[in-house]
């Protein structure tokens, strides 16, 4: 006998940290009934996970974010580059970049640019957009077991609160349940990697005539080289609120409790180099800096995203960034497939696209700690500076998966960022006008597939329309030009074909993540064929 339902849902979240609630954002903003369940009792209070990347900036752009998260981020908005000093009252002083983005170059590559905006700033945001959706968020709630067979997942929750349980039937369900995750364990699903890198405990402290010490040289982080008493230091409101990274070492069986208030305040005042600093303890956390993927990122109807998937060194934020991105990909396929216009096995594409990103950029990620010589971390780094961080933000590529026309021989993350426009890469961005109102390309892509062509592009339109109606496929097309008729206009000196890397009659076909599905050189004799296949190939639709 079925045990009794007490809820229906299309989409279960499990996990309502960063990860979970953009994937609850993500799902809104496609109509995606869910639910999500967070066993803590509210959002992170830690200032913790601060770096959030260009593409990271431009996804929630277009989930309609950006512009919250950029305010609750306004205390930091003039805090620039890294630097590595002895202390800071010390002669040894080095800047690993002064920059994110020296000379405002990523302006010609994107709408959007970086974003220091601490996590416990920036759930609450996402956390309200979801909730304007329609999203169902429950804290407190604890998932205690569940099951799945054919045709969905049935899940037993808990209210910490009440005690009380009640059992959920969902189609699929999301794990974004953290680096320990209970699902991924249940599933059996093993991780590769090197393991455990460093430990460092996060102290959250105020210190009013720290800012002197800092004066102006307003960091994103400080890292403090002292043997004496190494560490990183990260500013709250350039103030009187920071945060101490100090090593940790529990594996010389050193154990948490050793941490005291009086210890935390000795070692910060001998790695900043102010000796009578008067220091406020007002928090400590744990955390453990690891490379480790999940060997596959689903079993049947249960997905990891995040953290679940895949953990890595904290060193230029590559993991919450990774994660956003993985519940972004893994949302258009879910509302795809539960939309009825594509088949199930676009979700077995999520693992085939998102696991080789994760392993590549977790491996770029331990290698900048070292590089930057991460307090606790002890790995030699490798010969030279890291090149190409633009290259893992908005570089990395789908080679295979729910693309037609991969290359499968293409790194996944490039050395260097160009933006060429081929199949399984992100879309580039140029800026548009729309009836007088300037758009950029990547806000056409969310809701549907977009084909775009230029000026003679009429009949490639018509073919489109009829392909995708026959499959019953959301589709969205743009002729770019300045003719009457056009529907977008590129500003002066943009040349839409030639960046998307397509003749003047091609098209370029986009998925509603802004990867580029598919694109044609040039007119075929029968253009309603080509974006038919093209879009049975990319949907699953066999």
């Amino acid at each position: 006998m079925n045990p009794k339902v007490d809820d229906r849902v299309p989409v279960l979240i499990v996990g309502g940290s960063l990860v979970g609630l953009s994937a609850s954002l993500f799902l809104g903003r496609l109509g995606v009934r869910h639910l999500l369940v967070e066993k803590h009792s509210g959002t992170s209070h830690h200032p913790r996970g601060r770096g959030n990347n260009v593409r990271t900036m431009e996804l929630l752009r277009v989930a309609g974010a950006e512009a919250g998260i950029r305010e609750a981020a306004s205390v930091l908005a003039e805090n620039h580059g890294i630097l590595q000093a002895d202390t800071l009252t010390g002669t040894e002083q080095e800047w690993l970049f002064r920059e994110i983005d020296p000379g405002g170059a990523l302006a010609r590559f994107s709408p959007s640019s970086w974003c220091l905006c601490s996590q416990n700033d920036l759930e609450p945001v996402l956390l309200r957009q979801a909730r304007e959706l329609g999203g169902d968020l429950r804290f407190s709630t604890e998932l205690v077991s569940f099951e799945q067979d054919a045709d969905g997942v049935s899940a037993l929750l808990r209210s910490r609160e009440t005690g009380e349980e009640r059992t959920v039937r969902a189609e699929y369900l999301i794990a974004a349940d953290g680096p320990r995750s209970p699902v991924r364990e249940r599933l059996g699903i093993g991780q590769s990697g090197k393991g455990e890198l460093f430990h460092n405990v996060s102290i959250t402290f105020r210190a009013k005539r720290l800012a002197e010490a800092v004066g102006d040289r307003h960091f994103i982080a400080c890292y403090l080289t002292n043997p004496q008493g190494p560490g990183a230091l990260l500013p709250v409101d350039n103030q009187e609120q920071w945060v101490f990274h100090a090593p940790w070492h529990p594996e010389h069986g050193e154990p948490l409790e050793a941490f005291t208030d009086e210890r935390c305040v000795a070692h910060i005042r001998t790695a900043t180099g102010v000796p009578g600093l008067e220091v406020e303890i007002t928090g400590k956390a744990p955390w453990h800096a690891a490379e480790r993927v999940a060997d596959q990122y689903s079993a049947g109807r249960v997905f990891l995203a995040g953290d679940s998937a895949h953990e890595m060194s904290p060193t230029g934020a590559f993991g919450s960034n990774t994660g956003i991105q993985d519940a972004h990909n893994l949302a258009w396929k879910l509302a795809a497939v539960l939309g009825g216009w594509a088949g199930p096995g676009l979700l077995d594409t999520y693992t085939t696209e998102r696991r080789p990103v994760a392993r590549v950029t977790a491996e770029r990620a331990s290698a900048r700690s070292a590089e930057h010589s991460h307090p606790g971390y002890d790995a030699v780094p490798g010969t030279g500076r890291q090149a190409g961080v633009l290259a893992v933000a908005l570089g990395y590529r789908y080679p295979e998966g729910a693309v037609a026309g991969g290359d499968p021989d293409q790194p996944v993350v490039p050395e260097s960022f160009r933006p060429t426009g081929e199949p399984g890469s992100r879309a580039p961005h140029l800026w548009l006008l729309r009836a007088g109102v300037r758009l950029s390309s990547l806000d056409l892509y969310e809701q549907a597939l977009v084909l775009l062509t230029g000026s003679r592009g009429a009949s490639w339109q018509a073919a489109a329309q009829r392909a995708a109606d026959r499959l019953a496929v959301p589709l969205d097309t743009y002729r770019i030009g300045t003719g009457a008729e056009d529907d977008l206009a590129p500003e002066p000196g943009t040349d839409w074909a030639e960046l998307h890397g397509v003749g003047p009659e091609g098209a370029v076909l986009v998925r509603p993540d802004g990867f580029v599905a598919w694109r044609s050189a040039s007119a075929p004799a029968d253009q309603e064929a080509a974006v038919g296949e093209a879009l049975r190939t990319v949907l699953g639709l066999g």
